[in-house]
């Protein structure tokens, strides 16, 4: 992994621990369609190196998230 690529997941890591600090007052359903937009974004970075990667893969991640949430918390 080159260092551009490094310092970019460790900086959405950061920001994520701290975004993760404001779903105190969420929903578990909504806390994990942040988590999964959070996740996906992170991924969609790494794997494409371009804006339209991360934001494709928030969008898929936080709908994955919601849905996981949906069927997990239904119980």
């Amino acid at each position: 992994m080159n260092t551009t690529v490094k310092r970019s997941l460790g900086a959405m890591m950061l920001v994520g621990t701290m975004a993760l600090g404001a779903c105190s007052g969420m929903t578990p359903r909504e806390r994990d369609t942040a988590v999964g937009a959070a996740v996906g974004g992170a991924a969609g970075a790494v794997m494409t190196d371009g804006v339209l990667g991360t934001v494709g893969g928030a969008a898929v991640g936080g709908v994955i998230g919601n849905q996981v949430g949906k069927h997990r918390h239904e119980r």
